[in-house]
């Protein structure tokens, strides 16, 4: 039996498989626009696991999988069983029965390890509190179609070092580019994610001013200040303030820099509705590619 292909982390997959997934994205992409999509996923069928709510990532993922033919099976935290009175490894070892491929979006990294222990499917991080590689290879995507190769490129990013702040980590050094992360110093990224990227021998700089993270940059990075269930909300903007990307931010990256959020945003938090609507952002490009790039993914987990 042929090994599985999982697409968990980027920093577990080298950087000529994530090139690899790229490149079938940029073809499915360009076949889709064409009106000359064939039915790769015909037959197959993808399970998707949402613990957390989703608009993206569960109409991404659907309208990705049918339209390579496939089907596409949603179920809620209320839906599945997974980890309350049934364990993980049997709901995997069920699922493996009934479909090709699972993805699960949720709030516990364990799930998704367990998932990948006990499956014979592959399995997909459709997020978890700790990263958001689905994201990121959109955004990488997206950047290349607009500037063309991110190899030695400077990326920033403002704000909150939260799951997407680390599969840019991972990115940056799967992928060569320079990534500068501005957070307060009590939402910094986790010494072991920084520790692992100079292992490897990364590029990373984290630093407190938000101008010092966008300057020459050829991409500016937001996320979300407040996601559900943080309790803290208004201390949150409070110590997040500075690090809005505003047109007075902007004006320290470069002169054709480019603005990405993965959405929902805030407008009037983390961003200002100027960069929003500017010239700078790509948003819904970076949007859109989350259906081309998932298609990537699932064609190369399902071979």
């Amino acid at each position: 039996m042929a090994e599985l292909k999982h697409f968990l982390d980027i920093d577990r997959l080298d950087s000529k498989t994530l090139r690899q997934i790229l490149d079938l994205a940029a073809r499915l992409k360009k076949a889709q626009l064409a009106g000359k999509s064939k039915p790769l996923f015909a037959g197959k069928t993808l399970v998707m696991i949402f613990e957390k709510p989703s608009t993206r990532t569960r109409v991404s993922f659907q309208v990705g999988m049918q339209q390579l033919g496939g089907q596409v099976v949603v179920m809620s935290e209320q839906e599945s069983h997974l980890g309350r009175g049934e364990t993980i490894a049997d709901t995997a070892r069920v699922l493996s029965r009934y479909a090709d491929a699972i993805m699960i979006r949720t709030d516990d990294t364990a799930k998704l390890d367990d998932l990948e222990a006990y499956a014979s499917v592959p399995v997909i991080n459709g997020l978890t509190d700790y990263s958001h590689p689905c994201q990121i290879m959109a955004d990488v995507m997206t950047f290349e179609e607009h500037r063309g190769p991110i190899e030695g490129k400077v990326v920033a990013w403002s704000g909150d070092g939260n799951n997407v702040a680390n599969s840019w980590i991972h990115a940056a050094v799967r992928f060569g580019f320079t990534l500068k992360l501005a957070c307060p110093d009590t939402l910094r990224p986790d010494a072991k994610i920084l520790q692992w990227a100079t292992s490897e021998g990364g590029d990373i700089l984290v630093t407190g001013d938000a101008g010092e993270a966008v300057d020459g940059a050829d991409l500016v990075n937001a996320d979300t200040w407040v996601s559900m269930g943080d309790a803290d909300a208004d201390e949150r903007r409070r110590v997040l303030a500075p690090y809005q990307v505003n047109q007075d931010l902007m004006a320290g990256a470069k002169p054709d820099a480019l603005f990405m959020h993965c959405l929902p945003a805030h407008r009037g938090d983390e961003v200002t509705d100027e960069v929003m609507d500017g010239p700078h952002s790509v948003i819904w490009d970076e949007a859109e590619n989350r259906l081309h790039a998932q298609k990537g993914i699932l064609a190369w987990c399902l071979g």
